[in-house]
C-alpha cells in the first residue's frame, strides 16, 4: 500500500508518496501566494486545494489511484478558516500571524471574568496558553463584531489549511487535537471546545469542527473529490495534524533536553514532555499526536523571512533572490559579525516579546562594516532569540535538530551550534520529512504499527543526517554577543517611545 502525505505549508503544498515501510517514492512542492494588507495577512484556501489537486493527479497518473490506500496531511495552525455549506471559503483565510484580533482577545478574558475571578487566568489555564490576537477564537470573534454579514454565511471555521483541504475531499468537518490548541478555545487536558468561553463570546459550538487524534480516519473521497484528485472514490482521509505536532514527529525529539527548531518563513522551537508549561512564561502548549503526550513550543514571527528578506537586499540576482550568492557571503563572513547586531522583528514578534508593532534594526554598524557582516548578523539575530526561547523553557540542550527549509543554509546552522552551545542535527530532505513521518499516522491507525516510533525512527538514522559540532571560539565570541543583543529590544522601545 502506498500513502499520500501532504504538508500544507505557509509557502508552499508539498506531497511525498510512500510506502508502508518509509520508503519514499515521490515528491513535489507547488509555491502558494500570502496576501499582505498592512499587518494583515491572508491566503486564498482555493489556492491550497488547487496545489493539492495538482500533485494529487500526478502520482495517480505515474502510480495508480488503486494502490493508494490512504491520504494524510499536516498543515499550518492557528488559521481562521470560514467555510460554508458547500464547502465554499467565506473570504480568505486569516493567518496565525496576523494578530488583527488583539482587541477581541481582551474582550473575551474580560467576558469570562465573574465574582472577581480573573479571566485571563481562566482562559489561560483552560487553553495551556498566553491569549492574544493571533489565536482563532479571536479572530472569529473578530469577523462577527467587524464583519457580521459575511459572518452570517459560515457554516464552520476550520482551524488548520489541511482541515480545509480534508472537508474538500470527505465532505467532513473536523481538526485535530494539535491545531485545536492554537484555537484558543480547546480545553487541553480535555481535548474539548469549552463550553463557557462560547456562551460568553454568544458563539454557538456547532461553528467549530469535530476534534480527532491524527490517527482516526476523517472520511473518505467522494465521487466528486476523486474526479478533481485521481484518488479512487472511498480512498481513506487521515486526520492528520497540525505542522508542529508532524514537524516534531519527524524530529526524533523523546527526552528531556532533545529539542527541534523549526527554520521556515516563521519558527519555533520546541521540546516534548508530559504536560503543559505555565503560559505565562511564553512557552505555547500544544496537544502531542501521541495521546497523553504534550509538546511545549516557543514561537517565533521571524526566521526564514529573515534570511528571504536579507538576501534580496545583498544577492538580488537577474532572475531574484540568488540564495547561492548569498551562501557565499556567508562563506567570508566570521562569527559575531564583527560586531554588528541586529534585531531580526521584520514582522513583529510574539517571543521573547509579544509585540506586533516592533521593528527589525541594526546596532554596531561603522565605516569598515561590510555586507558579509550586515548578511551574517540577521542570522545571528534568529539565533539569538532562539536562545532566548530555550532559556525559556529551562532546560539546557543536550541534543538538537533543524528541520525545515533555513537547514540548508549550512551557515546559519553551524551559528546555532555554537550560539546554543550543543550538536546540532539536519535531516536530508528536511523539507519533506514532516510530511512522510506522518504517513505512520496510516499505519497506527490500520493497527499495522503498535507506535509512532515504530515508523519514525527509521527516518533519524544518523546517515540521513549531518551534524554540527559547536566551535569553542564561536561560543565565547557569541556568549559576550548575546548580551549585548539582549539588551536592544528595550533599547528600540525607547526609541519608539
Amino acid at each position: 500500500m502506498k500513502i499520500a502525505a501532504f504538508d500544507i505549508g505557509t509557502t508552499a503544498v508539498k506531497g511525498v508518496l510512500v510506502e508502508e515501510s518509509g520508503t519514499w517514492l515521490d515528491q513535489m512542492s507547488v509555491d502558494i501566494t500570502t496576501y499582505y494588507e498592512e499587518d494583515r495577512k491572508e491566503q486564498d484556501p482555493l489556492e491550497w486545494y488547487g496545489a493539492f489537486c495538482s500533485i494529487s493527479r500526478k502520482f495517480t497518473e505515474k502510480y495508480g489511484a488503486d494502490d493508494i490506500g490512504a491520504i494524510v496531511m499536516s498543515g499550518q495552525m492557528q488559521d481562521m478558516i470560514p467555510v460554508d455549506k458547500n464547502l465554499n471559503p467565506v473570504g480568505h483565510a486569516v493567518l496565525y500571524s496576523d494578530g488583527r484580533a488583539g482587541a477581541e482577545a481582551d474582550g473575551i478574558c474580560a467576558a469570562l471574568g465573574q465574582n472577581g475571578e480573573d479571566g485571563r487566568k481562566y482562559v489561560e489555564r483552560i487553553t495551556g496558553n498566553h491569549y492574544d490576537g493571533s489565536l482563532t477564537f479571536p479572530k472569529v470573534l473578530w469577523m462577527k463584531r467587524h464583519l457580521p454579514g459575511e459572518f452570517e454565511k459560515i457554516h464552520k471555521i476550520l482551524i488548520s489549511s489541511k482541515d480545509y483541504v480534508i472537508a474538500r475531499l470527505t465532505g467532513h468537518f473536523c481538526t485535530d487535537v494539535t491545531a485545536a490548541s492554537t484555537a484558543g478555545l480547546m480545553g487541553i487536558h480535555e481535548k474539548k471546545w469549552d463550553g463557557r468561553m462560547l456562551e460568553a463570546a454568544g458563539v454557538g459550538m456547532s461553528l467549530f469542527p469535530e476534534i480527532k487524534y491524527a490517527h482516526e480516519e476523517a472520511g473518505r473521497v467522494t465521487e466528486k473529490a476523486a474526479e478533481e484528485t485521481g484518488y479512487r472514490a472511498g480512498t481513506g482521509v487521515f486526520a492528520g495534524t497540525g505542522d508542529a505536532g508532524a514537524t516534531t514527529l519527524a524530529s526524533g525529539i523523546a527526552e528531556t533536553g532533545e529539542y527541534n527548531i523549526n527554520l521556515g518563513t516563521s519558527g519555533w522551537v520546541a521540546t516534548v514532555s508530559d504536560d503543559v508549561f505555565s503560559a505565562s512564561g511564553g512557552v505555547f502548549n500544544l496537544a502531542a499526536m501521541p495521546q497523553s503526550r504534550y509538546i511545549n513550543v516557543v514561537p517565533f514571527l521571524n526566521a526564514g523571512n529573515v534570511h528571504k528578506w536579507v538576501t534580496g537586499i545583498f544577492a538580488d540576482g537577474p532572475d531574484g533572490r540568488d540564495y547561492e550568492k548569498m551562501n557565499g557571503l556567508l562563506e567570508k563572513s566570521v562569527p559575531g559579525s564583527r560586531g554588528v547586531l541586529f534585531l531580526p522583528y521584520l514582522s513583529g514578534e510574539r517571543f521573547p516579546v509579544m509585540d506586533a508593532q516592533i521593528k527589525g534594526c541594526y546596532y554596531g554598524l561603522s565605516p569598515e562594516t561590510t555586507k558579509e557582516d550586515m548578511s551574517r548578523s540577521c542570522l545571528e539575530g534568529v539565533a539569538f532569540s532562539i536562545c532566548q526561547g530555550i532559556e525559556s523553557i529551562g532546560v539546557p540542550p543536550k541534543k538538537i535538530s533543524v528541520i525545515g527549509g533555513g537547514g540548508r543554509v549550512k551557515v546559519w546552522c553551524q551559528i546555532l551550534a555554537d550560539v546554543l552551545g550543543a550538536p546540532l542535527y539536519v535531516y536530508k530532505n528536511a523539507e519533506m520529512l514532516p510530511s512522510a513521518a506522518i504517513a505512520s499516522s496510516v499505519l497506527l491507525g490500520m493497527g499495522k504499527i503498535k507506535s509512532y516510533r515504530e515508523f519514525t525512527d527509521g527516518l533519524q538514522k544518523e546517515e540521513n543526517s549531518i551534524r554540527f559540532l559547536p566551535d569553542p571560539e564561536a561560543e565565547k565570541i557569541y556568549r559576550k554577543q548575546y548580551e549585548l543583543y539582549k539588551k536592544l529590544y528595550p533599547a528600540a522601545c525607547m526609541v519608539r517611545g
